[in-house]
């Protein structure tokens, strides 16, 4: 029993440490995004962001499923304690990252013209600089799954941060530097501007790549010693190896894909339908930008915390299902989820009640379109988080066909609704691709937990997992909105009404939770910042 409750602490503060670095890392992405902008300029941003958009399609299909495919397959060895086997994967996965991510990062450097509209040729030099990073990416997520599948988080936790940090101080400075060597002109000063943004990327991905190599080297002798006392009689080749990931990435790579290229559609139809009702040009494009660059980097940040639990929990479960322990592995489930909708339920509500002075603040430009945006697709953030964990589980019970076959279906039903909410209504425009985004994730929620059920018998638990974050929640949102609008009535100064009202609803909302669920102080300690929470609880007499 104590060993049970050492392994759920453990699983739960890989969890919380990995969230927090997750969130300290969108933190951060968000935030240099605005000097970015005033040292490139408009245009310059936008070859930067059409060379990073197709760097991110290059690093999906290349790279991206690489860490959550190798901690699973590595986790099923180590589980029986396969370490001879689990380091021929670990080999066998930096042959297949260098293959992959060589490729594609050949094909950035040197045919990205290829993909480039005529119109695009400006974001070549970025791309270009780009590929490099898609190779180094590779071996970076190898070596984040290979400790993930160890159930040590830290390394990939630290390296996310660190990658992150570099990334903001060499993306402004390079492209400060760039435009002032290089430039002539107008357009060559959004040229190379965007190619120093694109050269901060690499900088960020190569710190992180040198500090999981260092990690690994001081590991070393450990991982030998484990191996030369390995008797398994069992043992994998190179070959065989390489199919197995082959496998168990390629489902990952469709599903991640649908998932991406859900908003691509979403953008063409919804442009190719309005443009045909005669709806001008450069109001359809302001209108996908107040959504693609305001509303969803914004949900994105605690969706990013979905993730990471995702990510966390995949090695545990992937583990205790070679070793047939189902009942735990819904344990984990369960945990994973309420600490994933302690996080997201609020954070929804506070982004929902201050989408107005959240907006106007970080993105200034933007229009009441974007705020009304946040203000009713905030609550997506739930059930997107919620179909993310639940593919984790079942990419890591072997499963990885079943979140791609109810992509796949969530896609075809999304489709099917937004042309028919753009043909037969004339008021939803932009919103209409809200409202089949949310209906996407809550599909995918419906569909994999049938598949839960079926496969682990998981059943979900709704009076502590969801009611009473939101009843906690909804009384953190009354006060946040209270205190928002009546100090800026009395101060207007947007930032610092929006700061105080945010930290006195998460004070808020932390003594409701408490109050509400009746949260001990052991499970308390479990959360994120739980020691500090249980400390201010005593404080204030919640904790006696």
């Amino acid at each position: 029993m104590g060993n049970n409750a050492g392994k759920q602490n453990s699983f739960m503060k890989n969890v919380s440490f990995l969230m927090i670095a997750t969130l300290i890392s969108r933190i951060i992405g968000l935030l240099y995004r605005s000097p970015l902008y005033s040292a490139v300029g408009r245009v310059g941003m936008g070859y930067y962001s059409i060379a990073y958009e197709l760097y991110a399609i290059l690093l999906l299909i290349s790279a991206y499923s690489i860490p959550m495919a190798i901690a699973k397959v590595i986790s099923d060895r180590l589980a029986v304690r396969e370490y001879r086997n689990a380091h021929t994967i670990f080999k066998s996965a930096l042959l297949y990252a260098a293959a992959s991510g060589g490729a594609a990062a050949l094909f950035a450097i040197f045919g990205g013209r290829l993909i480039l509209a005529a119109e695009q040729e400006g974001a070549f030099l970025a791309l270009r600089i780009l590929g490099p990073t898609i190779f180094l990416s590779a071996i970076l997520g190898v070596l984040r799954g290979y400790f993930q599948a160890h159930n040590n988080m830290t390394p990939t936790a630290i390296s996310q941060v660190l990658e992150q940090i570099a990334n903001a101080i060499v993306s402004i400075v390079a492209a400060i530097l760039f435009i002032d060597t290089f430039a002539i002109d107008a357009q060559s000063e959004a040229i190379y501007g965007a190619a120093g943004g694109a050269l901060g990327t690499g900088v960020g991905v190569l710190i992180g790549l040198v500090f999981m190599i260092l990690v690994y080297m001081l590991n070393k002798n450990t991982i030998h010693r484990r191996i030369a006392n390995d008797h398994s009689k069992d043992t994998e080749t190179i070959k065989s190896a390489m199919k197995i990931i082959v496998l168990m990435v390629t489902p990952i790579i469709f599903s991640t894909f649908i998932y991406s290229a859900n908003t691509s559609i979403n953008n063409y139809i919804f442009a190719t339908l309005m443009g045909r009702r005669g709806i001008d040009k450069d109001v359809i494009l302001t209108l996908q930008g107040e959504y693609s660059n305001c509303y969803s980097p914004l949900i994105h940040i605690p969706l990013a915390l979905s993730s990471a639990t995702s990510s966390a929990m995949l090695p545990a479960v992937a583990a205790l299902y070679i070793q047939k322990q189902t009942s735990a592995i819904n344990d984990k489930i369960r945990s994973a989820i309420r600490l994933t909708m302690f996080i997201c339920i609020p954070a929804a509500m506070g982004l929902s009640v201050l989408a107005f002075p959240i907006m106007a603040t970080l993105f200034p430009t933007s229009t009441d379109v974007a705020g009304k945006l946040l203000l009713f697709g905030a609550f997506s953030v739930v059930f997107a988080a919620l179909s993310t964990i639940m593919n984790g589980v079942l990419q890591a019970i072997g499963k990885p066909k079943i979140p791609l076959r109810n992509a796949a279906i969530s896609l075809a039903i999304n489709i099917v609704t937004l042309v028919g909410l753009l043909w037969f209504t004339d008021i939803l425009n932009i919103y209409a691709i809200l409202i089949v985004s949310i209906l996407f994730s809550v599909t995918m929620c419906v569909l994999n937990s049938f598949a839960l059920k079926k496969y682990l018998g998981y059943k979900n638990e709704y009076s502590d997992t969801y009611i009473k974050p939101l009843l906690a929640a909804l009384g953190m949102g009354i006060v946040a909105w209270l205190v928002y609008y009546s100090l800026y009535t009395v101060l207007p100064i947007r930032i610092v009404s929006l700061g105080v009202a945010i930290v006195l609803a998460v004070i808020v909302y932390l003594i409701l939770f408490v109050v509400i669920s009746k949260t001990s102080e052991e499970e308390l300690r479990r959360l994120p910042f739980g020691n500090y929470a249980v400390k201010f609880m005593k404080i204030i007499r919640v904790y006696q």
